[in-house]
């Protein structure tokens, strides 16, 4: 099984080579109507950049919730003995 250490350079690795891999915009720009438009300043790399650090933390995280092995529950505690025939219950009093 791997560490977390371990996990986090695999999943950078492949992020890497599916970015690198792929066809996006280099450049990016959204305009004051709110439109974006290829071809502008950085913030298109800006946001990508957060856009897959964001995505590869929440992989590691499931990844390494699904690798880890699930906790066994409490053991229960063993139940008490019941009472022998031949033992009378204790009386409870009602007096106040």
């Amino acid at each position: 099984m791997k560490n977390k250490e371990q996990l986090a350079q695999m999943v950078a690795e492949k992020i890497d080579a599916a970015f690198k891999a792929s066809d996006h915009p280099k450049k990016f720009f959204i305009t004051e109507n709110g439109r974006g438009v290829v071809d502008g300043g950085d913030l298109y790399n800006a946001v990508l950049k957060d856009v897959i650090g964001v995505v590869q933390v929440a992989l590691i995280e499931i990844l390494d919730t699904l690798m880890t092995p699930p906790t066994p529950p409490p053991a229960k505690a063993a139940p008490a003995a019941p009472a022998k025939a031949s033992e009378k219950p204790a009386k409870v009093s009602t007096k106040k």
